[in-house]
């Protein structure tokens, strides 16, 4: 199970990443290699998901849109340092236990 969670963690960092560092080079004015790391991080990022060994991809990827999610309102506090409010973590905490759900329900 960790090997999962740890999958989880390093695809989200590298989405966020990498999306952030194309958002700095085309909205913010950054170098353009900014957007060529920010890039080959993206592609990075559709590499990690495979490693998984869950045998569906829509379960997989919806599963990573909840953790991205938790992700996303740790990135913002911790790098654009916005705090996050409580609706932000009673969201996050939502889109985790969906997850487990989605993850580890029994199943037939």
């Amino acid at each position: 199970m960790i090997y999962v969670i740890i999958l989880f963690i390093l695809a989200g960092i590298a989405e966020i990443g990498g999306g952030y560092l194309v958002w700095l080079w085309l909205r913010e004015g950054k170098p353009y290699w900014y957007g060529v790391i920010g890039g080959l991080i993206l592609i990075l990022y559709g590499i990690i998901p495979t490693l998984q060994k869950f045998p569906s991809f829509g379960r997989v990827y919806a599963a990573y849109g909840g953790v991205f999610i938790v992700l996303s309102v740790l990135w913002g506090w911790g790098v654009d340092k916005k705090t996050p409010d409580t609706y932000d973590w009673i969201g996050a905490v939502v889109c985790i236990i969906g997850v487990s759900i989605m993850l580890w329900a029994p199943r037939n």
